[in-house]
């Protein structure tokens, strides 16, 4: 069995990369998705969590299915691409690839997020969402991208790097400087056009979701597990 874990992002929950997991269930392969520590409740749920808790809480899902399965394929969007790639330097024996989709490497601050809303009125709503949490939760996001830069060179998993060409929360060089900058030489980047942050919701997705599909299935192992 062919095993995917995915991560959502800050602020965010399941909804950000069901339209993927639903994709790659089609395409044969299990898929597990959960709900970071602190999202997906209240603003104090939130606010009493930090980064760590949410490195945890995926922590805890990855090693549930490694119990079952001797490895498997980690994705994570946003924020959960920064969780994803903690997780892939501490696990790299266990996880045959990383998918990093919309990594703020290099997130925009508020000024340039409200620049860029004429772009894409759609993603107001999610901007809208991200300036209403907790301020310490802010603060715990902004911690985990500055902790990330020091994680990156230590990644040895092959790894897939997506983002869309019009991203509003992620200046259009994270995803090179990921390219450049990972500990692993087996890596490619796909840029999805005419996207904005949510890659699973763009208009051409098809181009990721393919993508995505031909790294996992090029770097899957034969399974064994019962």
């Amino acid at each position: 069995m062919k095993v995917c874990l995915l991560i959502h992002g800050f602020t965010g929950g399941e909804h950000e990369v069901s339209p993927l997991a639903e994709y790659l269930a089609q395409q044969g392969y299990l898929v597990k998705m959960f709900t970071l520590k602190g999202h997906g409740g209240s603003k104090t749920d939130l606010r009493n969590t930090d980064r760590y808790d949410w490195i945890d809480s995926a922590e805890i899902q990855l090693n549930l299915l490694l119990t079952t399965y001797s490895k498997i394929h980690l994705i994570g969007f946003s924020t959960g691409s920064l969780i994803a790639a903690h997780l892939a330097v501490k696990y790299p024996d266990r996880i045959c690839s990383l998918t990093m989709l919309s990594t703020p490497v290099f997130p925009l601050n508020p000024q340039q997020i409200i620049r860029t809303l004429y772009r894409w009125p759609m993603v107001k709503a999610y901007i809208r969402n991200f300036f209403v949490v907790p301020s310490k939760a802010t603060r715990e996001f902004y911690r985990i991208v500055h902790e990330s830069f020091a994680i990156y060179p230590q990644i040895k998993i092959p790894a897939l790097i997506v983002q869309g060409d019009a991203d509003h929360l992620v200046k259009p060089k994270s995803a090179a400087y990921l390219a450049q900058h990972l500990g692993t030489s087996d890596t490619q980047l796909v840029m999805i056009p005419d996207s904005g942050h949510l890659v699973c919701y763009a208009a051409h997705k098809h181009i990721g979701f393919t993508a995505i599909y031909n790294w996992i299935k090029t770097h899957s192992i034969p399974q064994v597990d019962e």
